[in-house]
């Protein structure tokens, strides 16, 4: 995890011998490094409890399964998920945790970054830069299974995300430390309308939603928005435009059914079997767009919890 305040002292806090003991873990990948890929687990997980995302499902399942399977890789994983509120993105992100690390999103080697909480303040460019490239450098020399996560990379400020460009790289060795098997996650709501068309476009052209496939027009379309949208992290980014990213995963916008299910997921979480009529109740109050056909919910599932409240 990323320690708030602290973090710029990364190097203060680990002993000789701790050192020493995190290198032989990157390189042995053994589990010191907490490194327990359950690929199975994970692979169950996305398709039972993430709704209406069969691309972000396959693409994430065959990406991880490919990465993971490959001892010498040339280059890290980078994920990139894009979509609107409430459709899965953050759900997956740590997935991905829990099904990698022993001790799942809590193990030390998953690092999670905010930009509203760790890079507020866009005077500070020059200092975010220089720490950020110390904390991922230090965390990869520490162990190489490391995964970083970066949320609302809209909010992000334009010029940080390029510190990362030489780890993201097909280089073998990046400042004496092993970065290969490292996986980056980045998660925007950036290429939200280029998504939504691609859904409505089925929808017009009669074609069912489980038939849209991601194919490399979608995937460089939501890249160009991506690099063209003012004020995000990958603004201009170099990242973006040498072609870095492993994967831009579209998250769809969800419909009442998906939301519905979403419901009915929470519902049994919460031990309240089935409530039928709290489920109609929330899929009545949510908002929907476009207004000439309401067919996608504006928050997706990200309000349910809330409004299950109400109506139970």
């Amino acid at each position: 995890m990323f320690p708030r305040g602290l973090w710029l002292l990364f190097p203060l806090f680990a002993s000789v011998q701790a050192v020493f003991q995190k290198l032989y873990c990157s390189l042995s990948d053994s589990c010191e490094c907490d490194f327990r890929p359950n690929l199975r687990g994970l692979e169950w997980d996305l398709y039972k409890n993430v709704f209406g995302q069969h691309l972000a499902q396959d693409a994430v399942a065959q990406e991880v399964a490919q990465f993971l399977q490959n001892k010498s890789p040339e280059r890290p994983l980078v994920l990139s998920f894009h979509g609107g509120s409430g459709t899965g993105k953050t759900l997956v992100s740590s997935m991905l945790g829990t099904y990698l690390y022993g001790s799942g999103m809590s193990s030390p080697y998953v690092h999670q970054f905010v930009p509203t909480l760790h890079f507020p303040d866009a005077r500070r460019l020059e200092h975010y830069r220089r720490a950020l490239k110390d904390w991922v450098q230090g965390n990869l020399t520490a162990c190489a299974r490391s995964v970083f996560i970066f949320d609302e990379m809209e909010k992000m400020p334009p010029g940080l995300l390029d510190v990362l460009e030489p780890f993201l790289g097909p280089f073998h060795v990046v400042y004496s430390t092993n970065y290969r098997k490292a996986i980056y996650v980045f998660i925007s709501t950036v290429g939200e309308e280029v998504i939504r068309g691609a859904a409505l476009d089925a929808r017009s052209s009669g074609r069912d939603r489980d038939e849209i496939k991601l194919s490399s027009d979608l995937e460089d379309a939501i890249a160009l928005e991506a690099f063209n949208a003012n004020h995000s992290g990958f603004s201009q980014s170099r990242v973006a435009s040498q072609k870095l990213v492993t994967r831009f995963v579209p998250f769809l916008p969800l419909t009442r059914a998906h939301v519905e299910r979403c419901v009915h997921a929470q519902l049994r979480q919460r031990g309240l079997g089935e409530r039928g009529d709290v489920v109609r109740a929330v899929g009545d109050a949510m908002s929907y767009a476009p207004a000439a056909g309401h067919y996608f919910s504006t928050t997706g599932c990200k309000a349910v919890p809330a409004k299950i409240v109400l109506f139970l």
